[in-house]
């Protein structure tokens, strides 16, 4: 009841301050409040009426300050924060929390009537008319607008240039696709919209000076009640370059351009010609292939903006030039030809660059690690990237069972980039406005967990990554080679691991090799999108052709090895969707649901212990400690004081939504809820109730909880607090303790409270 009575007290406090912002106005000063459209007369229908309203209403000024619920808490914080100091709490929670008084003083009535006559104009009501008004009571005043639309025109007919000029003809032949439908409301933003578009068609067929102001758009409104002709034409004044078509002359290509001077000679005897290319590149820096495969010209082709824009990309995401500059000039030697010249500087052929990370993981690990990164953008003169990275880092766990049981590791990689692909016998032409890659790695990682053992990995890949667009990303791996051994096992560990067969795959000597695919789609770049989404799919191969070859039978026995290390044999596949959904302005819903499946097969009972499936911890469910839960409604019975050993699946499903909310651009937060559990394929005589059955709808977890955000752009603190709802390991009936809640009691919050203290989103 003092929790409620508090609630209560603050709540009441808050409202009655909103309620109080008047009495800060200067004297003679109104608060505005806002503006209300009241659309008079039978020209309009009632669904027009409530589009026209919102529209109108949308294009007032000044906006009121904002409210929520009708209190103006912004405004109230600005009132009572205000200060004549630059900064400090007081200043600070002014200009980032508060919000100045919009004062009715400052509303242009007259003005904002010509803006909806205006508006009414461009929406084919013509000769509509505002008159404008106010009501004011207890110093808050409101604007009225009265406004009176005519019948909305509608086209009857679009007419496009008769001419038999090769502009004309051209811009004729592109009404098909037209904006403008008869019978659809005139739009002046329609008029517009049809202009670019038939600017940005003209481009693509070689009229390069062409430019949509060139376009007339009559208006004819007397052919009919309420109807409209429109009539497009080319401009008198328009000039004859605009209208001839442009074919690519000469290609030249400055691969070393300096930005501080004019760097391009003009005399170019020393140039390189390779194909159509004239390249100036006296030091030899590059070969010439680079240009040939990022340039979509060849000579004597028609301009194009598509193959304009293609070559500029491709060239930026070559990744070897810091600036990509490009111009067209009228060839010299060729009539109605433009001569093409590409200005690149490069980035430095090497750096080196030192990096100290805060970083968490899926197990609730939480530490710093160092990374050394020296660079070679260019190493064979073909802009490869090669990268050698030494890293070093600890880890420990914030929350959970494990105190104590640190993570030490270090190790170095070395990633090899080719900016195409490399093929022994098919030579790929590839297309779009991405470079596709060539990608080769080799690596090795000591990791020693305190108290347990360590563990020393062997890695290496080779494969392709290409992009279709901003939004689709493909990466195929011909193969990824990973092998684990094992050292400095405790006695601590060896005991349970004798008991477990789990725990003792984990230090076994692992072998896994195959090819894997990903695929991932997103939109969550475009932010003037309100809802965008993200998938990746990934579909992962091991041991396949060997298996082929040996044909190892783990379950009778009959196990092959190579290099005396048995090979791991399975498929794995895995998506990730998620969906970010604005809510306003500060607010939005992010979900995410993960589902994967892996099949041991052949030479494999299992799934190796580092593809198999985890659930729970900062990045998961929050509410329940890292790989805690499952498989299915086992739990694992170990002394408070002990390490808790990681529960691994052959299935997943996770469902995660969060509502989040930016206080300010620094301070965020969010509330959520998680679900989700792992199971394995085949039962396990230790662990009971953890094979996946069609009661895996009653075995998940759910949580739910409240987190704080600090987002400084280069460093996003998440610390989230969360506790169980649905615990699945409790007999059937009993699962759902949300009647157990007690905030307030010592013991509960102890036992159930789960702190997570993260760097990033979650998802």
């Amino acid at each position: 009841m003092k929790f409620k009575q508090i609630i209560y007290t603050i709540t009441l406090a808050v409202f009655i301050a909103s309620c109080s912002n008047t009495k800060y106005l200067p004297k003679g000063e109104l608060l505005y409040v806002g503006a209300k459209i009241k659309i008079e007369g039978d020209s309009v229908t009632k669904r027009e009426k409530s589009i026209l309203d919102a529209e109108l209403e949308s294009i007032l000024r000044p906006r009121p300050n904002s409210s929520i619920l009708g209190l103006r808490p912004k405004l109230y914080i600005y009132n009572i924060t205000k200060t004549d100091k630059k900064k400090g709490l007081k200043h600070y929670l002014n200009t980032k929390l508060g919000q100045a008084p919009v004062y009715f003083s400052k509303v242009d009535l007259d003005y904002n009537v010509k803006l909806i006559e205006n508006r009414l104009d461009n929406r084919g009501y013509f000769k509509g008319k505002a008159i404008a008004d106010s009501t004011s009571k207890n110093k808050r005043a409101t604007a009225i607008y009265t406004v009176t639309p005519n019948f909305q025109y509608k086209i009857r007919n679009v007419k496009y240039p008769t001419d038999s000029s090769k502009l004309g003809k051209a811009i004729t032949a592109l009404k098909e696709s037209s904006y403008f439908k008869p019978g659809e409301p005139y739009d002046l933003d329609k008029i517009k919209a049809e202009r670019t578009r038939i600017d940005a068609k003209l481009k693509e067929q070689g009229f390069f000076y062409f430019g949509p102001d060139y376009l007339l758009a009559q208006v004819d409104s007397t052919v009919g009640k309420h109807q409209v002709d429109i009539i497009l034409k080319v401009k008198n004044q328009t000039p004859q370059q605009a209208a001839n078509v442009y074919t690519i002359g000469n290609i030249y290509v400055y691969p070393d351009y300096s930005l501080r001077k004019d760097s391009a000679q003009k005399n170019l005897d020393s140039a390189t010609v390779y194909k159509d290319l004239i390249i100036e590149d006296p030091k030899k820096k590059f070969k010439p292939q680079i240009f040939d495969r990022a340039l979509q010209f060849n000579k004597g082709d028609i301009y194009n903006r598509t193959n304009h824009n293609l070559s500029l990309n491709r060239l930026v995401n070559v990744g070897a030039f810091k600036f990509v500059k490009n111009e067209f000039k009228p060839s010299d030697s060729l009539k109605s030809a433009l001569d093409a010249y590409y200005y690149l500087t490069p980035l430095p052929k090497k750096s080196i660059r030192l990096e100290l990370l805060g970083k968490t993981n899926s197990a609730n690990y939480t530490g710093s690690e160092i990374n050394l990164n020296w660079t070679n953008r260019n190493a064979f003169r073909g802009a490869e990237q090669l990268t050698v990275t030494a890293f070093g880092g600890i880890e420990t766990q914030v929350s959970g069972q494990n105190s104590g049981y640190n993570v030490l590791r270090f190790g170095g990689d070395a990633s090899l980039t080719w900016p195409k692909f490399i093929t022994p016998f098919v030579h790929f032409n590839s297309v779009g406005a991405y470079t596709p890659k060539t990608v080769a790695t080799l690596g090795f990682e000591y990791q020693n967990r305190a108290k347990l053992y360590s563990l020393n990995t062997f890695r290496g890949s080779f494969g392709y990554l290409w992009k279709e667009n901003t939004r689709k990303e493909h990466q195929l791996k011909l193969t990824e080679i990973t092998y684990t051994n094992s050292s400095n096992i405790s006695a601590e560990y060896q005991a349970q691991a004798d008991t477990v067969p789990s725990l003792q795959r984990v230090i076994d000597k692992q072998l896994i090799f195959g090819p894997s695919y990903s695929y991932t789609y997103t939109t969550t770049a475009e932010a003037q999108r309100k809802n965008t989404v993200y998938y990746k799919g990934q579909v992962d191969l091991a041991g396949t052709l060997a298996g082929l070859i040996n044909k190892g039978d783990v379950l009778n026995g009959d196990t092959s090895r190579i290099f005396q290390v048995p090979f791991s044999q399975y498929a794995k596949v895995e998506s990730d969707f998620r969906d970010y959904l604005k809510i306003g302005y500060k607010s939005t819903i992010a979900t995410r649901i993960i589902a994967g499946i892996g099949l041991p097969y052949g030479n494999s009972g299992q799934l190796p212990f580092i593809k198999q499936f985890f659930i729970g911890g900062t990045n998961s469910l929050r509410g329940f400690r890292a790989r805690s839960i499952g498989p299915g409604t086992f739990k694992e019975n170990v002394d408070a004081s002990s390490f808790l050993p990681d529960q691994s699946g052959d299935i997943k499903l996770e469902l995660n939504a969060e509502y989040r909310y930016d206080f300010t651009s620094i301070f965020k937060g969010a509330i959520f809820t998680d679900a989700g559990n792992i199971w394995l394929l085949n039962a396990d005589a230790g662990k009971p109730g953890a094979k996946f059955s069609n009661q895996f709808l009653s075995e998940l977890a759910v949580d739910a909880g409240a987190g704080l955000r600090l987002d400084l752009s280069f460093l996003i603190l998440r610390l989230d607090l969360a506790f169980p709802l649905r615990q699945p390991y409790l007999p059937k009936g009993d699962r759902w303790v949300i009647n157990d809640i007690r905030f307030g009691d010592k013991a509960w919050r102890k036992q159930n409270l789960v702190f997570n203290l993260a760097i990033g989103y979650p998802f």
